[in-house]
């Protein structure tokens, strides 16, 4: 998915602005709330195991900087937390494989990757945001949302994984 395809697909305002047509879902997901079934969604891609764990379900594009930036603290989130019980689930949006595999050379993931390849799940989730990470509970509801990523975010986001991962 590209800049302006994203926008036109995800932005009801900017869609409206525009005269497109708006999101398929404008509802989207909201804190406190079960998170739908992954594998429903015809993603591209192996789901990592996901029942009991505390989830950071990362959508990203290839074309987002801040999506770039965060790779490394995902990684380093990966490695250290993924024992304590942290599944990362990175969902591309990117239109082709091709423009995700580039960016993956380029920018390494130690975490799973998919590719939302016909944009069910980004509809679903009403992303308007690159990144946007949904943090899940082990009990697969939605408690936290996080538009876009700055190096200064990774404190909160810290402080939120980890209360989840005490969680029983």
């Amino acid at each position: 998915m590209n800049r302006r395809s994203f926008l036109k697909n995800t932005s009801p305002l900017l869609a409206g602005l525009l005269g497109l047509p708006p999101a398929l879902n404008a509802a989207g997901w909201k804190a406190e709330t079960p998170l739908p079934e992954l594998a429903s969604f015809g993603l591209e891609g192996a789901l990592p195991h996901t029942k009991g764990r505390v989830v950071y379900l990362d959508f990203w594009a290839s074309w987002c900087a801040p999506c770039k930036s965060s790779f490394p603290v995902l990684n380093r989130w990966h490695e250290e937390l993924s024992p304590k019980g942290l599944t990362i689930l990175g969902v591309s949006v990117d239109e082709t494989a091709l423009e995700m595999r580039n960016f993956l050379t380029r920018t390494s993931a130690a975490f799973a990757i998919v590719r939302d390849a016909n944009h069910k799940l980004v509809a679903a989730a009403d992303v308007s945001t690159m990144p946007t990470a949904f943090l899940i509970g082990r009990k697969g509801i939605v408690r936290h949302i996080h538009n876009g990523f700055h190096p200064k975010d990774e404190a909160l986001l810290s402080t939120q994984i980890n209360a989840l991962l005490a969680e029983r």
